[in-house]
């Protein structure tokens, strides 16, 4: 499983949204990215990756765009497999 698909798989998994919705989805954008679902969706990138978010980038975590940006750029994780 490449790192895009790991990073997807979080977003379905918890939001119980399609891979055709993830473009744009935003915190507060659906009813189940509330701050519960919020901490259940870091939690699974964390053990996905193997890593653990500073509190800065967890709050910044905002869209689904900004994750794929914020765990390149801070953390190493390659989305371009």
């Amino acid at each position: 499983m490449t790192n895009l698909e790991k990073y997807k798989r979080a977003f379905v998994l918890n939001f119980r949204v399609k891979e055709e919705d993830l473009p744009g989805l935003e915190y507060m954008g659906i009813i189940q990215w509330d701050s519960v679902g919020h901490m259940d969706l870091i939690a699974d990138i964390e053990s996905a990756y193997g890593i653990q978010m500073d509190t800065k980038d967890v709050l910044d975590l905002s869209t689904y765009e900004k994750g794929i940006k914020i765990l390149s750029e801070k953390y190493g994780v390659n989305f371009d497999e």
